[in-house]
């Protein structure tokens, strides 16, 4: 976001362009990161649309649809992902389901929509876990061919990882490290790519060529950051940092409060550490 808090379409399209120069496998628009819940539909559309024309086919896009409000409102942005052309699409969160809750929400949005849906599974958001084999249960749609996991519970992500589930998972939970890559699991959507994407994408692959060495020393360089990332709420220390390297310019970068002055000095030492 610029200063007064307009959107910064043009530093979209830069950290589009650099990330695709640094070798970053596929871009989530508008997820937590992405502030979804800050901005209104008609920002939300037009974030997605303007990511997908600058990343003109090159590299595949994800289209966060997510905002808190469930209904008519929450099917609008999935609609309009396909306008953009994206590549999939991930569901409602954020709203404390029950498991019927669950079921029914993500039956409802596929009709939609006709991308690939991604789940999305964060307990620390929606004080529920979404249950085991969900993927086979009645009403589960065959539309749904991913499931972003942010338990940080390695056996769970193992069992979504089996040959027998009907999913491909996707880690988001940084403290489990390489691990889980190295043992054929989920694949990283991460908050630490957002400032290092060439080197999260160094460490997933030596971890997938089975690199073990190199990929551990790449995942404990970059664990400064890992960590102090998070100091405060997400994403308020990753814009802040993307602000310090040069990729964003503008006030605090986001809608949220600013990132305190113990945060900045946290985030600034990581960053340094990293190099």
């Amino acid at each position: 976001m610029h200063e007064d808090g307009a959107l910064d379409f043009d530093a979209l399209r830069r950290l589009i362009e650099w990330h695709i120069e640094e070798g970053t496998n596929a871009i989530v628009v508008v997820g937590t990161t992405g502030e979804s819940p800050t901005v209104d539909p008609e920002e939300h559309v037009e974030l997605v649309r303007v990511a997908a024309q600058a990343a003109r086919g090159r590299i595949p896009l994800v289209a966060g649809t997510a905002p808190i409000r469930l209904g008519k409102r929450s099917s609008s942005p999935s609609r309009r992902g396909k306008w953009a052309r994206c590549d999939a699409a991930g569901g409602a969160y954020y709203n404390k389901p029950t498991q019927e809750g669950f079921t029914g929400t993500s039956r409802r949005s596929p009709r939609s929509v006709d991308l690939p849906m991604i789940l999305y599974n964060v307990p620390g958001r929606t004080v529920a876990d979404l249950a085991r084999g969900y993927d086979t249960a009645p009403g589960a749609s065959a539309r749904h061919r991913g499931l972003k996991d942010a338990t940080g519970t390695w056996p769970g992500q193992a069992a979504l990882a089996s040959p027998a589930a009907n999913l491909c998972a996707v880690q988001r939970q940084r403290r489990l490290g390489a691990g889980s890559d190295a043992a054929g699991g989920p694949r990283r959507d991460s908050v630490t790519a957002n400032v290092v994407p060439r080197l999260m994408r160094q460490m997933c692959d030596a971890a997938l060529s089975a690199d073990l060495p190199k990929a551990r020393a790449l995942n404990a360089r970059m664990m400064p950051l890992h960590t102090r990332l998070f100091v405060e709420p997400n994403p308020i220390p990753v814009k802040w940092a993307l602000q310090r390297i040069g990729k964003i310019a503008g006030g605090s970068g986001c809608r949220w409060f600013p990132l305190s002055a113990s945060g900045r000095e946290a985030v600034q030492a990581a960053l340094d550490e990293v190099g």
